[in-house]
């Protein structure tokens, strides 16, 4: 059938035609939301006919229909599919290979922690037991304070911890 065999008027219109009546179904049924979306969905094959734009649609209609029929029933399409599908596996595991052979020769080369030790420590660079330039040094831990302290030394310690908070606000820029 081609497409000047087809009388579009009367197809156009009879779509439409259907679709309002759905729409006179679904607004009594289903709401007003529902009844405009049909209706919506109802003008589309007239507003087609009205612009020309059945005429494209006819067309990607018969190019989807032509492909997907040569398609199945040619093996020479099959054929294509099967080597597309191989392309795509030799894709992947190349990738996963050259994965893996980075990863290698990440491992392999000796990084600048193993090269470090061989290297005598200098004067000016810390060693393991003290800490960098720039880091806080970690205080011993304070006395927990008992039930049997006076109460002052307890505000005391409480106020101590407090100030220290504040401080390392101050510095982030923070309060």
């Amino acid at each position: 059938m081609n497409y000047n065999d087809i009388a579009w008027l009367p197809v156009c219109g009879g779509l439409t035609a259907v679709g309002l009546v759905l729409t006179y179904l679904a607004f009594r049924r289903r709401g007003a939301a529902a009844g405009l979306r049909a209706a919506a969905w109802s003008l589309l094959p007239l507003a087609a006919y009205l612009t020309g734009a059945q005429a494209a649609l006819w067309t990607i209609g018969t190019a989807a229909v032509s492909f997907v029929t040569g398609l199945v029933l040619s093996p020479l399409a099959w054929a294509g599919v099967a080597v597309a599908g191989l392309s795509a596996v030799l894709f992947v595991v190349s990738g996963a290979m050259r994965g893996r052979s980075l990863a290698r020769a990440r491992t392999a080369r000796p990084g600048a922690a193993e090269a470090a030790p061989a290297a005598a420590p200098t004067a000016g660079t810390p060693t393991a037991g003290t800490p960098k330039a720039g880091t806080p040094k970690a205080e011993a831990p304070k006395k927990v304070q008992t039930a049997k302290a006076a109460p002052r030394q307890v505000e005391q310690a409480a106020a101590d911890d407090f100030s220290e908070i504040e401080d390392i606000l101050k510095r982030r820029g923070i309060g």
